[in-house]
């Protein structure tokens, strides 16, 4: 399959799900380590022919400034829809029965960078759809190749929050708030939201424990990594547009990496140690 030049991240996801016959497909990414067992994991509870979409648990590498992101860029937060399901997934590491995708897909909202799979999971949980969470099938993503990627991709992700947070407003602010969800400034609210549970996620998503000095230095970094995010969605609001075109955030988002980050040693010794599950 080949795709036009300029195709984005979520609409090359939507050609590659046409290019499919399976029942069952599974998405990933080119610049994640899955771990061994992650396919078969990921695929298991579909053995119950009531689930319909799975996701896994997507993390930075296991250092302090990996923790620290992972807490920020990778939530899971429980759904009412059913014990053992998650209001939200990453594109990176989930799996839909055909039908339950072909229904939905993603929507090509030009507004976001990496905001469409939240906007999918807000649909999918408007129309009763429970997303099982499958933590143990595990993937870990790269880092940007250097600090200004990694500062230039914080901005693109703070002004996600601009576009996406009428979403979420629309999702969770009582009917009497509904109007409230297209107020400038929700932003703000969901930024301060979030950094609030990213700081309280510290030591529970899979990651090496950090406790004293160094869980004190993960939440400065935390801190940090969240400014950063704000500063974006102040740029986005004031209205420097060209920092986040969708064709910038198109060439960002499908080509960026070199050969540059590396799991540590001691990661890649335990994957290797790991036998494959099947």
């Amino acid at each position: 399959m080949t795709l036009a030049k300029g195709t984005g991240y979520y609409a090359a996801k939507n050609r590659g799900f046409e290019a499919t016959t399976a029942d069952v497909v599974v998405f990933g990414d080119a610049d994640c380590w899955p771990e061994n067992d992650w396919l078969a994991l990921l695929i298991e509870p579909f053995d119950d022919q009531d689930v319909q979409a799975v996701a896994g648990r997507t993390t930075y590498r296991g250092d302090l400034l990996g923790a620290a992101a992972t807490t920020i860029d990778f939530m899971y937060f429980p759904s009412p829809l059913a014990a053992g399901a998650t209001r939200n997934f990453y594109a990176n590491n989930v799996a839909f029965r055909r039908a339950t995708f072909e229904r939905a897909r993603y929507v090509l909202d030009g507004a976001f960078y990496r905001g469409n799979c939240q906007v999918l999971g807000l649909e999918l949980q408007k129309n009763g759809v429970p997303i099982h969470f499958q933590p143990a099938a595990r993937t870990t993503h790269r880092f940007p190749d250097d600090a200004r990627d990694f500062v230039r991709l914080r901005l693109l992700r703070g002004a996600d929050s601009v576009a996406l947070a009428p979403h979420l407003g629309r999702a969770y602010l009582p009917k009497a708030l509904a109007k409230l969800a297209d107020a400038p400034g929700l932003e703000a609210i969901v930024l301060g939201s979030r950094l609030l549970f990213s700081l309280g996620s510290i030591n529970r998503q899979d990651m090496p424990e950090a406790t004293g000095a160094r869980k004190l230095a993960c939440a400065a970094l935390v801190a940090g990594i969240s400014a950063i995010d704000a500063a974006g969605a102040c740029m986005k609001r004031i209205g420097l547009a060209r920092l986040f075109s969708a064709e910038d955030a198109d060439r960002v988002a499908l080509g960026y990496h070199e050969n540059v980050d590396a799991l540590s040693t001691a990661e890649t010794t335990a994957r290797l140690a790991t036998p494959a599950a099947g």
